[in-house]
Formats: C-alpha cells, sequence, structure tokens
C-alpha cells in the first residue's frame, strides 16, 4: 500500500502534508523510505509484529540505511529473544529464530491444540506464572546498536502485498494437475519493489499459463496464485540434492513472452496495409498505446483487445503503475485510478481514454513505447514484517560474544527446520 501511494501522484502530493508515518505488514527496503522521504519531511516509523501477539511487537524510526530497514526494538510490556534450535540466546550478529514474549501474547489458536501447541511454548526466562513466547519463525539478529536486523523467515511462509502465504500449499495444488511432475514457487523481486509469486514446473509438456491459473483458481485465493510460470527441464540442486530455490532462473525479461493471438484478436485485427484506427479524430490509436504499456509493464506480448489486465498477471501495484504511464504518456489528466479496476479489458479502457480524451482536448504525438530495464539478478523476497517498538525487560545476551564477520543464513534455516522436524517425530 506504502509503495502503491509513492507511485500516485495525488497521494503523494498528499503525503507531503502528513507529520507521522507507521508503516508494517512487510520487510521495509531503503528504496521506499527514500522515496517517501523526497514526498514528505514526516517522520517514519517502521512497526513489525505478527498477528499472534497482537499486531505490534518491536518499531524502530526508519532511515535510509542500506538495504532492509532494521524493526528496532520492543515495545512497553513485549520481550524479543533471538534464540538457537535448543532456545538459547544467540550472542549479537549472530543469526536466530524470533521469539516474543510479554502481555501481547494470544491465548492460541481457535480449535487448533496441536498448532497452539507448536507455536505457543512455556517462556523460560520469565518468572511471571503462566508467561508464554510465541514462535514467530522469522529468522533475525541483534545489531551492536541494540536494534534487531530481520533477515527472512526459518520456513516457507511469505508475506505478499499483506498476505500469508504458505508456498507448500501452492506447489500441493500445483503437483496435483495433471501434466504438472513436480513445482517449486518462490517470491521473486526481479524489479526494485515490485514483488511477484513465480511457479517452477517440471511438466509433462507444454505449459499454459492462462489453463494454469484458472485451474489454481478453482482450489486457491486469487492472491496465491502465481503472476507467472517457468518450466525447466530439471530444477537446480544443492550439494545435499535439495531444490536450490535461490539459484532458481528469472521469468523471461519484458516484452519477450510472447504469446499468441486468440482467433478472435486475429479474425478481428485489420488487414495489412489496411488504415490503423485512430482515436476519435485524435492522430494516435489508443488502444495500441495502451497495449504497449501493459506489455513493458506485464512482460506479455500480443496482447489483444479483449484480453485482461488482471488475467495477463497485473495486479493493484501494477495498476498504479500502468495508470502513471497511460496518463502522462496519453496526456488523459481525467484518467483516475479506479478507472483501471472499472475498465480492466484492453478495449474497454481504450474506449474510456479516447472519450476522455475527446471531452478533453486532442492527446501528444504517440512516443514510441517504454523499454522495460533489463532483468537483474534474482533477489531473495524477504519475508514481510508489522511491527512496533520500546524494551521493557532486558533480553538475554551471551556478554563478551563477538559478533562474526560472515554468517550462513541459509545454513541456520536448515538446522532450525530439521530440529523442529525432529521435535514433532519424537
Amino acid at each position: 500500500m506504502a509503495r502503491m501511494l509513492v507511485m500516485n501522484d495525488e497521494a503523494g502530493a498528499a503525503l507531503s502534508q502528513v507529520k507521522h508515518i507507521c508503516l508494517g505488514g512487510e520487510a521495509l527496503p531503503e528504496s521506499l523510505v527514500n522515496d517517501i522521504a523526497a514526498l514528505t519531511k514526516a517522520h517514519v516509523e517502521n512497526m513489525y509484529g505478527p498477528t499472534e501477539t497482537t499486531i505490534w511487537s518491536t518499531t524502530g524510526t526508519a532511515t535510509g540505511a542500506a538495504g532492509v530497514v532494521g524493526i528496532g526494538t520492543p515495545i512497553a510490556n513485549t520481550q524479543v529473544y533471538i534464540l538457537d534450535a535448543a532456545m538459547q540466546p544467540q550472542p549479537i550478529g549472530v543469526p536466530g529464530e524470533l521469539w516474543i514474549g510479554g502481555d501481547g501474547v494470544t491465548r492460541g489458536y481457535w480449535r487448533r491444540e496441536d498448532l497452539t501447541a507448536e507455536r505457543f511454548v512455556a517462556d523460560p526466562f520469565s518468572k511471571r506464572d503462566g508467561a508464554r513466547l510465541y514462535r514467530t519463525g522469522d529468522l533475525a539478529r541483534w545489531l551492536p546498536a541494540g536494534g534487531i536486523e530481520f533477515l527472512g523467515r526459518t520456513d516457507f511462509q511469505v508475506k505478499l502485498r499483506g498476505y500469508r502465504i504458505e508456498l507448500g500449499e501452492i506447489e500441493t495444488a500445483l503437483d496435483a494437475l495433471d501434466g504438472v511432475r513436480q513445482s517449486v514457487v518462490v517470491v521473486r523481486e526481479d524489479a526494485p519493489g515490485v514483488q511477484m509469486l513465480v511457479g517452477y514446473l517440471l511438466a509433462d509438456g507444454p505449459v499454459d499459463e492462462a489453463a494454469l491459473k484458472a485451474a489454481l483458481a478453482e482450489e486457491l485465493p486469487a492472491h496465491m496464485i502465481p503472476a507467472r510460470f517457468v518450466a525447466l527441464d530439471a530444477f537446480p540442486l544443492t550439494p545435499n540434492r535439495k531444490v536450490d530455490r535461490m539459484a532458481l532462473p528469472v521469468p523471461p525479461a519484458p516484452g519477450l513472452a510472447a504469446r499468441p493471438k486468440p482467433a478472435a484478436a486475429l479474425a478481428a485485427a485489420p488487414a495489412a496495409g489496411a488504415a490503423q484506427p485512430e482515436a476519435a479524430g485524435l492522430d494516435i490509436d489508443v488502444e495500441t498505446e495502451i497495449a504497449q504499456i501493459w506489455t513493458a509493464t506485464l512482460g506479455v506480448a500480443n496482447i489483444s483487445a479483449r484480453d485482461n489486465f488482471f488475467d495477463l498477471g497485473g495486479h493493484s501495484l501494477l495498476a498504479v503503475q500502468a495508470h502513471r504511464e497511460i496518463k502522462g504518456r496519453l496526456g488523459v489528466q481525467t484518467l483516475s485510478i479506479t478507472d483501471i479496476f472499472r475498465h480492466p479489458v484492453l478495449e474497454d479502457l481504450a474506449a474510456a481514454v479516447t472519450k476522455k480524451l475527446g471531452a478533453g482536448g486532442a492527446a501528444p504525438v504517440s512516443q514510441p513505447a517504454p523499454q522495460p530495464a533489463p532483468a537483474p539478478a534474482a533477489v531473495a523476497a524477504p519475508h514481510p514484517a508489522a511491527a512496533t517498538a520500546p524494551q521493557p525487560e532486558p533480553v538475554p545476551v551471551l556478554a563478551g560474544a563477538a559478533a562474526p564477520g560472515a554468517v550462513d543464513t541459509m545454513a541456520q534455516r536448515r538446522e532450525m527446520r530439521a530440529a523442529r522436524r525432529h521435535r514433532k517425530s519424537g
């Protein structure tokens, strides 16, 4: 939501009048903090905490530091511990699983005694009767200055656009489809600030993205359906023969994922050499201009008149981006973001834009389609956080321990998962 506000001109202007901004729900990247700072002098607070501990548990002032902004320190009546697999405190700088105690810890999950027992345990650091800790599943470490750095997840749960998502649940639904032998789903951030689910498949034949999405829609909510699918001959593996998620390839660059036009669209297309349609006396083809913008935004070529922006992989954040491009490129100042949602089909949106241009003046001369930037190397999508801050009880830390220069974070995650499986089996 914060990213959408920054990308929208009207919302950006409104932010300039705001004095305090509290952000939470996902990990806060430095780039977003810098974008907000360019719009407003407001104090920005990064908030972290899961629903199970009453939403906010730590907080810290957000500055344009490198990478992902830290999650600060515990709020009042809250204790935070960073522990190893044996539930012993980790030294400063050493990653461990983040546990939360204090007054905000809830009673558990409704009618889920097994899950409650797994995630809520007796607090070994508290002298209060009945005190419990909540296991967040988040990986973090203490910083020398006293704050906490969020590092990701110890499992395969992620948070995307405010939704908690179990990647394994999506993989199970994919594996159940005919023709899919195995699947791996990850969150990618190949364009700064734009995260999306990508499904990698070992399939018996060609991958039809539209058919896969339609089949998954019968089992999963919309926010759990991958935006892109990539068919592979084999998954990259780690030395111990596990799928190496960090080595999965970047999906095809925007504009290269060519898609055949439906027969109906081909039949309706003008014959070669025929005059291209123009928009109510304007000197451009509005539909073609918008299709080019969609191609650059969504990475899908050969878009036809009856294609739906959201069926092609669009979501609210990309809708804001497309709205900004259409508004600026076609000079249609009266186009609102709601028009993108009200007219998601290309032909319908083009008609709406043409009507607005006819009522508000001529559009500028057509310009070349925006060229997408080359896809950068894969970026591991950080698990979203949510949060809050001050600190009442001391957090146990091994005194005098030196912070190591380099820490094998992935090894820490593997050890924690192995320990958790051992406890379950025991």
